[in-house]
């Protein structure tokens, strides 16, 4: 199926629009980070490389298909293009890819600690603990390849000494999980300073997982 030029329109706005929210809530800074979006009919709309979110306009981003092959747009796609396709290629249920250096998300991934799963929301949303992916030179297929297989049962992974890569149906979604494991890794940073951590029983783990399943799947 051959996406409408109305289609095309609204998942570039979309992105623009995202892009920007990432950046008034501090989840990238620059030209940092990148964003990407699968179409009706399986090409995929992708930030270019090296532009502010600010001055980014739709004629700047790039249509690309699964091969990586530039469809359309005048703009190189992001130096991060093999990771996005590597994971859109792997699950054919995530409609969106957003890679954000989110500083306290960043601050696990530089640790090589996965951000544990304590708080009930985070179960549902986000599938349980955030794993750390083994570190690969960025922009590599090999990143790619390492980030995708994280995500078989999970809607987010850390980079090690990178950022963080979180996924979705839609933008919307991925722009949630972003935010939402952000959110969360700042509150395990200052709960450690409390005290120890307290994990949730078992039996909510249990519980969640399957609506975890079902968002996912919808």
């Amino acid at each position: 199926m051959t996406p409408s030029i109305d289609e095309v329109a609204e998942v570039k706005g979309e992105l623009i629009e995202t892009a920007r929210a990432l950046l008034r809530e501090g989840l990238v800074e620059g030209t940092s980070g990148n964003l990407s979006s699968r179409l009706p009919g399986g090409h995929i709309v992708m930030s270019p490389a090296s532009l502010e979110y600010e001055e980014m306009t739709p004629d700047d981003l790039v249509v690309i298909d699964l091969e990586g092959h530039v469809i359309q747009g005048e703009r190189t796609p992001t130096s991060e293009k093999a990771l996005h396709l590597a994971c859109l290629r792997a699950y054919e249920e995530v409609g969106a890819v957003i890679h954000s250096h989110a500083k306290y998300a960043t601050m696990f991934a530089v640790a090589h600690q996965p951000i544990p799963c304590v708080i009930e929301e985070f179960s549902i949303f986000v599938g349980g603990v955030v794993p750390v992916a083994a570190y690969q030179v960025a922009g590599s297929d090999a990143l790619g390849e390492e980030v995708a297989r994280h995500l078989k049962d999970r809607s987010a992974v850390l980079m090690a000494n990178h950022g963080l890569l979180a996924v979705g149906k839609d933008l919307k979604q991925a722009h949630k999980v972003t935010g939402l494991v952000e959110r969360t890794a700042e509150i395990i940073w200052g709960a450690r300073a409390l005290g120890q951590l307290v994990p949730l029983p078992e039996e909510t783990l249990d519980r969640f997982a399957s609506s975890y399943e079902r968002m996912r799947q919808s």
